[in-house]
């Protein structure tokens, strides 16, 4: 039976859910230009932009596991709902604050540890709550084309915000268009009505740390994860763009915008290909070649004082690091029984927490020490390191062939094919 390229559409709460995740991604990234510009502006200090990344990640740590066993024992459809109200009260008080002027950057830092409260709760529950909007057999049609819409945003979101803030002059009317999103994407978060309900399971100890040792004993998943935490964590150009923007490549509100929106471009570029070509031969071998070019691609960005080098380098970042999103989404959402979907994903947003938020810090920490490019430029080099090591270490993942469509049960086998050479 020929595949239908478009299948995860027909089904009406899937699209509902990305219409308000689209939404969503967008207000968060045109929110996160005005933040990282608004900080630098008042501080001129690489550091506090990792700080804004530790801030959004702090919050994390302390309720993973408390919001990946609410996302197993609550609808995970109306825990979304709250979470994006949430978000437009955190915009919304941002805009206060911008409205009034600021001179210090702690309000920033106080709204944007309340965003990474929201986050810990949304991650889990928005990524376990797509394998119950469609059939299994749809799952990674649904799983590509969330991936292209995701970045659609990321790519449109930037820019917008770029915009605003260079033609109105302020932050304040980025923070009002992103609570206004916000608002839109809880109507539409509303109208999801799940095909299956998630079956749920007595609360324990055990049963809350059970994502753990799920993880631990699956080397295939484990290993996908980690790859994309060490990976990101070491390769975090984007968190600098702030200061390239405004220091090296000297572009401005709006060049930020349009430069935080080119891996966006990219990823949306690749996830297109992949939601009509999927990965059907030597996915693991794949995923780590390019996981290598993520980090080489890097190498190029830190070191380029061309706007249009810069732009192709951060093309090639988002395109090569989409595979590694795709695969690692398909991995762990169909090789994990659907009642621990919710503590599986929430410590997958652990990891994901820790090389983007953690990562941020971790890159304007080494900016500060180092300079902004040698930060760069080592974080490349580490990523390279990451995958070689990555390869030695897990040869699982390496020799994962093709992506299966059935999910595993409790039993924990894995639900990939693997290349036996």
């Amino acid at each position: 039976m020929p595949s239908d390229s478009r299948a995860a559409f027909r089904y009406p709460s899937f699209r509902y859910f990305q219409a308000a995740r689209f939404l969503t991604v967008s207000a968060n990234e045109m929110q996160s230009v005005a933040i990282g510009w608004q900080v630098y502006e008042i501080t001129r200090r690489p550091l506090d932009l990792g700080l804004v990344g530790l801030a959004q990640f702090l919050p994390g740590i302390l309720l993973f596991l408390l919001a990946g066993h609410t996302a197993d024992r609550l609808r995970r459809n109306r825990i979304v709902a709250v979470c994006y109200a949430a978000f437009a009260l955190c915009s919304l008080l941002l805009f206060v604050f911008a409205s009034h002027g600021m001179s210090s950057v702690r309000p920033i830092y106080l709204v944007v540890t309340g965003i990474g409260v929201v986050r810990a709760f949304n991650g889990p529950a928005g990524q376990s709550l797509m394998p119950q909007l469609v059939r299994p057999e749809d799952f990674p049609n649904a799983a590509a084309w969330g991936s292209s819409i995701f970045n659609t945003a990321t790519i449109l979101g930037p820019v917008f915000g770029g915009i605003l803030y260079s033609l109105l002059g302020g932050a304040h009317y980025v923070y009002l268009m992103a609570a206004i999103a916000f608002a839109l994407a809880f109507v539409s978060a509303l109208l999801i009505r799940p095909e299956y309900e998630a079956r749920r399971r007595d609360a324990s100890l055990r049963t809350v740390f059970a994502g753990f040792d799920y993880l631990w004993h699956n080397q295939i998943v484990l290993g996908a994860i980690s790859l994309d935490l060490f990976a990101v964590l070491l390769g975090g150009a984007v968190a600098l763009l702030p200061v390239y923007a405004r220091e090296i490549l000297r572009v401005g509100p709006w060049g930020l915008g349009v430069l935080r929106s080119a891996p966006g471009v990219g990823a949306v570029v690749m996830a297109l290909v992949l939601a009509h070509r999927p990965l059907r031969k030597r996915a693991g071998a794949i995923m780590l070649w390019c996981v290598a070019a993520f980090g080489a691609a890097t190498i190029v960005f830190g070191i380029s004082r061309s706007v249009t080098l810069s732009l192709v380098a951060l093309l090639m970042v988002g395109a090569s690091d989409m595979v590694s999103v795709i695969v690692r989404s398909t991995l762990v959402q169909l090789n994990t029984p659907d009642e621990m979907r919710g503590r599986v994903s929430a410590v997958n947003m652990l990891f994901i927490g820790a090389s983007n938020e953690f990562g941020q810090f971790e890159s304007g920490l080494t900016a500060q020490w180092l300079g902004t490019v040698p930060a760069v430029v080592w974080g490349g080099i580490g990523t390279l390191l990451v995958v070689g090591t990555w390869a030695l270490l897990f040869p699982k993942l390496r020799r994962v062939n093709s992506l299966t469509e059935q999910p595993a049960r409790m039993s924990g086998e894995p639900a990939v094919t693997a290349d036996p050479n």
